[in-house]
């Protein structure tokens, strides 16, 4: 197979849902997009039986990607804070490759999001809002992988970013008070990453309203949570 006329299956595994759709080399969508929810509890083998039945009703393809929340390495899973089960250390790339008999890439959801959307100029970085909170660094192109921001305190007290502006606290507060949380969560990393452009993404991100955000931010559409998996095989 050609690479420049792969067909790539890109995963997202999020905590509400996992989604799926295969795309040809260009972007271009080859099937409608498969979504099936998240199973409870989301252990490493329930999760994978999904991705196996997003793939079976994707039709054809020749490899795949997956967006996995949590901290990956070369394949493996280290972290998953917002699924369950025993997920440290589960080769997850290998079962997925093993039983949906094709290539498999698989990298933290937030970093595969970014490479969709970056300029590869200079500092740049993303965060995801959804479930939790996503975040991907990017320094003239190059990703700097993994870098669980979310877990990291947000101020004086207990609360960590994802604690702030997570999908649990959202609909707890409300959109109004999230998104001035949202915000503050903007200005906070600014100073600190100093990056030239800052991309919100994730479900939640479509709440926001973009001409309150400061110049250098843009809003970006979910589904380059997918279309960075192409980016994984350039």
């Amino acid at each position: 197979m050609n690479d420049q006329a792969a067909r790539t299956l890109c995963i997202d595994i999020g905590g509400s849902a996992i989604k799926g759709t295969v795309y040809d080399q260009d972007g271009a969508a080859l099937s409608e997009r498969v979504r099936i929810q998240t199973p409870r509890p989301a252990s490493p083998e329930a999760v994978t039986a999904i991705i196996a039945e997003v793939a079976k009703a994707s039709g054809e393809f020749d490899r795949v990607t997956c967006g996995f929340p949590g901290v990956v390495d070369s394949g493996v899973i280290l972290t998953a804070p917002n699924l369950d089960g025993e997920w440290h250390g589960y080769p997850l790339a290998k079962e997925v490759s093993t039983r949906l008999g094709r290539p498999t890439k698989v990298a933290n959801d937030a970093d595969i999001q970014g490479l969709a959307v970056i300029e590869g100029q200079g500092v740049e970085m993303i965060l995801t809002l959804g479930t939790g909170m996503g975040c991907g660094l990017y320094i003239d192109g190059l990703c700097t992988w993994n870098l669980e921001l979310a877990h990291h305190p947000f101020g004086k007290g207990s609360d960590t970013y994802e604690d702030r502006v997570g999908e649990r606290v959202r609909k707890r507060i409300g959109n109004k008070k999230w998104k001035q949380r949202v915000l503050a969560v903007v200005k906070q990393v600014y100073p600190i990453f100093n990056f030239r452009r800052l991309y919100l993404g994730g479900g939640n991100s479509a709440r926001l309203d973009p001409a309150s955000l400061p110049e250098y931010v843009t809003v970006v559409d979910n589904k380059a949570g997918m279309l960075g998996g192409l980016k994984m095989w350039d």
